[in-house]
């Protein structure tokens, strides 16, 4: 239950009023409340970040972003959701899978981001990197074959 509560006061030397107000907060033993810099609910976080609550959940169960939860079962973010966030979708766009992605998070500083290197981390990318240029000589060879259709009619 909150309450607030109002006082006033008057300096005797120079005359001047002050007034100070407080809010309070009375929390049953029950009630798992947490409260922290940055707390948002996962419609803030999907406002921030533009990804959908629905892609968030998945992050979430791809164990790509930490949450906690409320004694209501409610999602609580913290602001480091919003950079988490920002680091998974330009990892996405790099191509990479979820998967790698949990790899390679806890390497990763900044939106951008810029990724902390490690032996492990090296080799994850390269391996990544030599399987999407197989992709791509797939692609050119079925373009080619699907091109060389076209030029026959």
């Amino acid at each position: 239950m909150w309450h607030s509560r109002k006082t006033t006061s008057k300096d005797d030397r120079t005359g001047m009023v002050a007034t100070e107000a407080t809010l309070g907060l009375h929390i049953d033993d029950k009630v798992n409340l947490w409260l922290g810099r940055g707390h948002m609910l996962i419609g803030e976080l999907s406002r921030r970040t533009g990804v959908s609550t629905r892609l968030l959940r998945y992050y979430e169960a791809q164990g790509l972003l930490d949450v906690r939860r409320g004694s209501n079962g409610y999602r609580h973010y913290d602001d480091d959701s919003v950079v988490t966030v920002r680091q998974v979708r330009a990892l996405l766009r790099a191509g990479l899978s979820t998967e790698v992605i949990r790899e390679v998070l806890p390497c990763a500083r900044g939106e951008r981001p810029d990724i902390e290197w490690c032996a492990e981390l090296w080799d994850i990318l390269n391996d990544e990197l030599a399987a999407m240029d197989d992709r791509i000589d797939d692609l050119q060879r079925s373009r080619s074959t699907l091109a060389g259709f076209l030029t026959r009619s």
